[in-house]
């Protein structure tokens, strides 16, 4: 039932990152909102991994229909948004893959069809991963970074969970063991780097400091599937903790980046 709850907040959570399509957003919030749909991608291909070994389902069908609605609802927002024609066309080859994603995500979980889900959510988060770069290079503000690094590691804790259920439920393909280890370490990478910046408020400390303490235990329970002992459920609880945390950071960030912004344009007008 707690479990069901967090759940349930988590998705409020994440819903009021998402904009009526109709609203106009600024860069700091296209940053945030593309990261995000980044982030979708391995949340709904670890959900659709979870009905399929039967953990937690009935949440993971709610993470899976709301994610799956969430990313529809803010492609809308960034083409609209789009103030470029590379944007723009970053997100059309974004929705090309994510229609047929979108469709076999929504199908019944069967293990012989999991390792195409996989492959689709990796080829969703490359050109999302793209989005996300032009829109920080074309808002020309340098806390765009913090704003795409922090809003990864969302995206990571959710890619982290996925692989793990993939090892869990007896998947294998050339380089998941590698895949696993890479966005372990990049986490740790960038987990360092961000507790670093001086642009950090004392919220951003304080929520990073928390973001550590969740992390260290996590990494206990990613070292024992390297001995064949998967505790899926457990690992699925952490990495959604270690999300709701890097989501409120990740929006501190925006903030931050929308003052610099707004400083950055008082500077042209007086110039």
């Amino acid at each position: 039932m707690l479990y069901r709850l967090s759940t349930y907040l988590m998705l409020l959570c994440l819903c009021s990152v998402s904009l009526p399509s109709w609203a106009k957003i600024s860069d700091a919030e296209a940053v945030n909102m593309s990261g995000l749909q980044r982030m979708l991608s391995q949340r709904i291909a670890k959900s659709y991994l979870m009905i399929g070994q039967k953990v937690s389902v009935k949440e993971a069908q709610q993470q899976r229909e709301m994610s799956v609605a969430l990313f529809d609802k803010n492609l809308i927002t960034l083409k609209e948004y789009a103030p470029t024609p590379e944007i723009n066309q970053g997100l059309t080859q974004v929705e090309s893959v994510w229609l047929g994603y979108k469709k076999r995500v929504l199908s019944t979980p069967q293990r012989e069809d999991a390792l195409t889900v996989i492959r689709q959510s990796d080829e969703v988060l490359k050109l999302s991963e793209a989005v996300v770069k032009m829109i920080q290079t074309h808002s020309k503000v340098s806390a765009a970074r913090l704003v795409n690094m922090s809003g990864r590691q969302r995206m990571l804790s959710q890619r982290i969970g996925k692989l793990y259920l993939s090892k869990s439920w007896g998947l294998t393909y050339d380089g998941l063991e590698q895949d696993l280890t890479t966005a372990i370490n990049d986490y740790e990478n960038a987990l360092q780097e961000l507790s670093a910046s001086n642009l950090n408020t004392p919220q951003i400390t304080e929520g990073l400091s928390s973001v550590k303490r969740i992390w260290s235990f996590s990494k206990a329970g990613f070292a024992l599937s390297g001995e064949n002992l998967y505790v899926p459920t457990t690992i699925c609880n952490t990495t959604e903790n270690l999300l709701k945390h890097m989501q409120t950071i990740t929006k501190q960030y925006e903030v931050q980046m929308q003052l610099a912004d707004n400083q950055k344009n008082k500077a042209n007008l007086k110039s």
